[in-house]
């Protein structure tokens, strides 16, 4: 197994202390009282989406999204709230919904949240719903546009997994994405050897709770049971913005274009680039 230490959990932090522990330093934690004072910590149930909300139609997403050629990252189907949360709460299933705005359809849910105070550069217009059943997996990524981003579990659990940036190039990076394709749970080290010198976080987060994921850090995710959070995302950083937005458009008119130019020969290339890069990095050290 990879070299995993669990993520602090801390109640009470100050922006002061939050900022001298964990944001300067780019150290993920988890809190367990942020949600505290939200009215939607008790009454965003199930049982509440489905009666005022079960209508909306939502974008659902099976384990094949990122799989190349036509339908890269395009959803699997649209259906109404109601029937994918009967789906979730049916048993195991790969079907999630992500990066959901839903309040651009209801708004006046945003009056049972608060953005937080812990620190500075909140995002006001991108809060976004996540969903999924149980067993279901979000591969191991970085956020594109460099945001820490603030996970707020409502209901069931999720494993994160988490490596800071400056293992990019030991987990594999794909290059011009944000995309690495290890098995976190059983690495292959003969054919991933850099995967020896990994070091990440893990932990899991439970109803209430709040993981912060640093800016650049790549994170895998499990659903325990199924479930769905709010990502809250902030940048105090204007150079930092600015690194997100070219990762952005090199994303969009790199690898798309290529995708759709060159399907699975493309990720061949790439995974040949990644392994590539991993050699020379540890040559480096030797």
């Amino acid at each position: 197994m990879l070299r995993l230490q669990p993520v602090e959990r801390r109640t009470g932090l100050t922006p002061e202390t939050f900022e001298k522990e964990y944001l300067i330093p780019r150290k993920p934690v988890v809190f367990t009282d942020l949600m505290d004072p939200w009215p939607a910590k008790e009454k965003w149930t199930i049982e509440y989406f489905k009666s005022a909300y079960g209508h909306l139609q939502v974008p659902v997403f099976s384990a094949n999204y990122s799989k190349p050629g036509k339908g890269y990252m395009t959803p699997d189907k649209v259906i109404p709230l109601k029937e994918y949360l009967g789906i979730i709460e049916s048993g195991p299933t790969d079907l999630r919904i992500f990066l959901f705005n839903i309040f651009r359809h209801a708004p006046e849910l945003c009056k049972d949240f608060k953005l937080p105070t812990i620190m500075e550069g909140f995002y006001k217009d991108y809060p976004f719903m996540f969903f999924g059943g149980q067993g279901s997996k979000v591969a191991l990524h970085y956020d594109i546009d460099l945001s820490h981003v603030f996970l707020n579990q409502f209901h069931g659990r999720k494993r994160v997994v988490l490596f800071p940036p400056e293992q990019s190039r030991n987990i594999y990076q794909h290059p011009f994405t944000v995309a690495s394709y290890i098995d976190v749970n059983n690495p292959n080290y003969d054919q991933f050897p850099a995967l020896r010198n990994v070091m990440g976080y893990e932990c899991v987060i439970g109803p209430g709770e709040t993981i912060f994921m640093p800016s650049g850090h790549w994170h895998y995710i499990e659903y325990t049971d199924g479930g769905y959070s709010i990502a809250l995302r902030a940048n105090e950083s204007y150079v930092r913005r600015a690194k997100g937005l070219w990762n952005i458009a090199r994303h969009f008119v790199v690898d798309k274009s290529m995708n759709r130019l060159m399907g699975e020969h493309w990720r061949t290339i790439k995974e040949k680039m990644a392994r590539r890069r991993a050699e020379m990095e540890n040559e480096s050290k030797i």
